[in-house]
């Protein structure tokens, strides 16, 4: 169909990217490392780092990786928060050729090591903080080069082993731990790492624009999640887009290098990781926010300094306008409230705007995308309500059961197609048959409309996806594990309403033993599950709604409550 979206594009939006302006993204950083040398890159508990010591760090554990012998294309595991180093560890793995698996840090044990198994890492570089969780698995995965961080590492010789020392006895945030060294595995500190990557020289790294730069996990349909496949055209096509669709607002700040950008998202989820990338090609300033959760400490960070894009997804925000300190801040250089990962409420928009002055403008991306899609214009002046218009370079077509097109105002699967997009999931050929259309567009599970203008609405969702604040959980993984209680004889998992995350899980048990209860259930989850995995509510029955052949009917648990 015709690009009839481009209309509405704001000025100076270009209607395509070019994709193989790199031929990896190393060279796209090191472009801008060269730049913007002498300026600063992040700043985390109001200690800097300059775009000069993160070309100098990063090719010192980048020379470090490949000292190991780690073969082309390894897969490394960067298990990090928003903390220095995560960037220097992201652009360190990249620079010498090989792989970045992001990993959330608060997974549990069985969530690392399946990750970690699915693919192939052989080394991992950890927060100390959750090396207890490695501890339990890594003698189960193919792991052999452990590197240590300490929350400290990259804060100053005074002020960081201050805070290394305070997280781990006063705090007691370091939980102990034994990290097993069997086969020749070997685990130094982040500090280490670097010290002896000053000592090599690091290779400029092989790679073709189809060699992957990321492994993005996200939910899958067999119960286990899968890698999205995201190349290094896909990462340097999706950061471009960015760059080219934010411009028009950002532009009003001037120098790009004094534009500052709130990473309070975790950098390991996708949205947070392409506006860190898009950062990086800007050569402006990243404040990074460790623990978004703490309102007050994160209001106090915003206080610092004027703020110019702040990303979000909307119980973020929501939590954000009940904060008295945050209603009194100075929002005059505020250029782009971007909200993502969940849908955005029209009343929080509405808030928002009156009482910051910006306008909350909504974008839709996936993991499989690079974060990128969709997104309202930047220069809007009010809340749309929906998802936007497709980006520089990107089609979206709204097509039915049989792959074909339909036209403007009809309802159907949101497909998309564009140099953002993955080729596939890790080792998924079964998936990966079944994620793509004959034409190549990328099927989304989401049920939309687009109207004549090119703006496209969700309406529904045709997987049975949950949506808890911007993370993806899909039931079959949360059923496999409930399904391993012993007292459990089957079970059932839906997403219903929750006025602060969008989404919650419901979870329905149908009893073996009628002694089983709640809190045995929540333990059980608890040890096994993420915290936004883990049912909300729980409910007990007799039995679960089926067909006559016996599939479930997940629309009846839903619809009662």
């Amino acid at each position: 169909m015709d690009r009839i979206w481009l209309k509405n594009y704001p000025p100076g939006v270009p209607h395509d990217i070019d994709a193989d302006a790199y031929p990896s993204v190393a060279q796209m950083l090191e472009e801008s490392f060269a730049r913007h040398a002498d300026k600063p890159f992040s700043v985390c508990m109001e200690r800097w780092l300059s775009y000069g010591e993160l070309d100098r760090l990063s090719a010192q554990l980048g020379a470090w990786l490949q000292g190991q012998g780690l073969a082309p294309g390894a897969r490394v595991a960067i298990m990090l928060p928003n903390v220095p180093q995560f960037a220097v560890t992201m652009a360190a793995v990249l620079r010498a050729g090989y792989t970045c698996v992001n990993v959330n840090p608060l997974y549990t044990a069985r969530e690392l090591e399946h990750q970690l198994n699915d693919s192939g890492a052989c080394a991992i570089v950890i927060l100390e903080n959750f090396a207890h969780t490695l501890a339990e698995v890594l003698e189960h995965t193919a792991v052999q080069h452990v590197v240590l961080a300490s929350l400290g590492d990259l804060l100053g010789p005074v002020y960081g082993r201050w805070i290394s020392f305070a997280v781990r006895h006063l705090a007691k945030m370091v939980p102990a731990y034994a990290l097993p060294l069997a086969g020749g595995r070997q685990v130094l500190s982040f500090k280490r790492a670097l010290a002896l990557g000053a000592r090599r020289r690091l290779r400029p790294a092989q790679v073709t624009p189809d060699t992957p730069a990321f492994l993005q996990y996200t939910g899958g349909t067999t119960g286990l999640s899968k890698g999205a496949v995201l190349t290094q055209r896909n990462i340097i096509a999706a950061t471009l887009q960015a760059e080219s669709w934010f411009s028009p607002a950002l532009a009003r700040v001037g120098e790009a290098s004094r534009i500052n950008s709130i990473a309070a998202l975790p950098l390991y989820h996708i949205f947070a990781l392409t506006l860190c990338l898009l950062a990086i090609r800007q050569g402006s300033r990243l404040t990074l926010i460790p623990n978004p959760r703490d309102i007050p400490k994160f209001v106090e960070v915003l206080k610092k300094r004027p703020f110019h894009l702040l990303p979000a997804v909307n119980t973020l925000f929501n939590a954000l306008l009940h904060n008295e300190r945050f209603r009194r801040l100075d929002f005059s250089r505020l250029c782009v409230s971007q909200a993502g990962g969940m849908a955005a409420s029209e009343a929080t928009a509405q808030q928002w705007q009156k009482l910051t002055g910006s306008t909350m403008i909504e974008g839709w991306g996936m993991s499989e995308t690079c974060a990128i899609g969709t997104n309202n214009p930047v220069t809007a002046t009010a809340f749309s309500g929906s998802i936007g218009l497709p980006l520089p370079g990107i089609r979206i077509a709204i097509k039915d059961d049989a792959g074909a097109s339909l036209a403007p105002g009809q309802a159907g699967e949101i497909c998309i197609h564009g140099p953002n997009v993955m080729p596939g999931y890790w080792n998924q050929p079964e998936e990966n048959a079944r994620a793509f259309t004959a034409d190549g567009y990328m099927r989304t599970g989401d049920i939309g409309i687009m109207d004549e203008q090119g703006y496209t609405r969700i309406i529904d969702r045709k997987k049975d996806m949950i949506l808890v604040s911007g993370f993806n959980v899909y039931p079959n993984e949360v059923e496999d594990v409930v399904a391993l209680i012993p007292g459990v004889l089957e079970c059932a998992v839906v997403g219903v309403p929750d006025e602060k995350t969008g989404e919650a899980v419901k979870l329905v048990i149908v009893k073996k033993d009628p002694a089983l209860t709640e809190a045995q259930v929540r333990d059980y989850c608890r040890t096994n599950l993420t915290g936004y995995k883990q049912p909300k509510v729980i409910e007990f029955r007799t039995e679960l709604p089926k067909t006559p052949v016996g599939k479930i009917l997940r629309r009846e648990l839903r619809d009662k409550k």
